[in-house]
């Protein structure tokens, strides 16, 4: 006759086996779960190459510039490919840049190639870059329109909303907004505004269109990424009413290839969190969204014509053409 403790116990351990197989089970439903989660909800990485077969027609703005310089495109291109290629001060500095913001380098080299190939000519050495910041240190700038500062602008009402925020990317990016809205090409208080962006009516005293420096930064985009360089780079955070500050930041290549590398981020991570995109691996969308900015406003609009079915992938523009169709040239320098 069977011992009844001995019974009960086998029948305890059989129990506890059970659940512990069941378990087990449940965990690895759990994780099979958990990654078939995490790979539905990963961003769609955006192929290799361009979407457009030939280049998209160059603006007539950046032919004119050209031509007036008695050079062309592809001489200019050379010449910013031939700096990158024999100045090994400015490529660690590249890479030093990339690697503290989290991107691959090519997309800083694909953003100083399209700007000097498409909107101004490269000086030929770093040396010059630095030379030409020094020759603007201690000028006198003032970001204004007419005779009202920017600062006194923003304390409109208009802008009270955007008193909110308190980083500079949501600030600055919620008064070019309220610029966009409420005073673009329009009188407001007895002030006719002109119908112009933001960036250009405040922020570029010498004349429209403007930017500077090795990057050629806008110094309203590097107002919004003063946050982002500081946190990185270590960089002192930008005032809007020290002017001279903002051009330095932009003009000294050190500091403005902290603001490139900050652009591209920017980019990277509003076309992920907004569009479930992941441009990181085509410099020809990182170099298009360089050159026209407003990525988050762009990330939007590409979500929405995603989520209708009329865009499958964003698209390189003329700029962005470029690089992806030298890619491999332009890696060879790394």
């Amino acid at each position: 006759m069977a011992n009844p403790l001995l019974v009960r116990s086998r029948t305890r351990v059989q129990g506890q086996r059970i659940v512990l197989g069941i378990t087990r089970i449940i965990i690895l439903a759990l994780t099979v779960l958990g990654s078939a989660l995490s790979v539905s909800f990963a961003a769609d990485k955006v192929p290799p190459g361009n979407r457009n077969v030939e280049q998209p027609a160059i603006p007539g703005a950046s032919v004119r510039r050209t031509k007036a310089g008695k050079t062309s495109f592809d001489l200019k291109y050379e010449k910013v490919r031939d700096l990158l290629r024999t100045d090994s001060s400015l490529m660690g500095k590249i890479k030093k840049s990339s690697a503290a913001y989290g991107i691959a380098p090519i997309h800083m080299i694909g953003a100083i190639v399209g700007e000097h190939t498409y909107n101004v000519d490269a000086y030929d050495s770093l040396q010059s870059y630095y030379v030409k910041a020094a020759s603007y240190a201690g000028n006198s700038f003032r970001f204004a329109y007419e005779d009202e500062s920017i600062s006194s602008f923003v304390e409109r009402p208009e802008f009270a909303d955007c008193d909110q925020y308190s980083d500079s990317y949501r600030l600055w990016t919620c008064r070019e907004d309220v610029w966009q809205d409420r005073f673009r090409g329009k009188t407001v208080g007895g002030t006719s505004f002109p119908n112009n962006r933001f960036s250009a009516v405040f922020f570029q005293p010498f004349y429209a269109g403007q930017t500077f420096g090795l990057g050629q930064i806008n110094p309203l985009t590097a107002l919004m990424l003063s946050d982002l360089v500081h946190e990185k780079s270590g960089y002192p955070t930008l005032d809007v009413t020290d002017a001279a500050s903002v051009y330095k930041a932009i003009m000294d290549p050190d500091i403005s290839l902290a603001y490139m590398a900050a652009v591209i981020r920017k980019s990277i991570d509003d076309y992920k969190s907004i569009a479930n995109v992941d441009i990181s691996s085509n410099p020809g969308v990182t170099a298009t969204l360089f050159n026209i900015g407003g990525s988050q406003q762009r990330a939007r609009a590409f979500a929405a014509r995603k989520a209708s079915g009329a865009a499958n992938w964003p698209e390189e523009n003329y700029y962005g053409w470029l690089i992806n169709d030298r890619l491999d040239e332009l890696e060879a320098l790394l």
